[in-house]
């Protein structure tokens, strides 16, 4: 794992950009996670995925709506809570 102090990346942050072209390059601050720097490549094919997953979500809902496969708020907010949409 790639891995900078806050400090280390502010002090070099031309050489973090060229790493985060490679791989995500983690960066702690008093030895605790704050950010990932990644490659705009990265962003746009996560940006992408996240986007065909919420298309995907809205389709699989417009068919089971179709179907007459649906539940009321408060017994979707026990399952959203209980994990069963993750």
């Amino acid at each position: 794992m790639n891995t900078l102090s806050a400090n280390d990346a502010k002090t070099n942050f031309g050489d973090a950009l060229l790493r985060a072209q490679r791989e995500p390059v983690h960066i702690n601050k008093y030895g605790k996670p704050v950010a990932v720097l990644i490659s705009a490549e990265d962003y746009e094919s996560i940006e992408s995925l996240k986007l065909q997953l919420l298309q995907l979500r809205a389709a699989q809902a417009k068919e089971q709506i179709k179907a007459g496969e649906f539940t009321d708020g408060e017994s979707f907010f026990e399952g959203l809570n209980a994990g069963r949409f993750d």
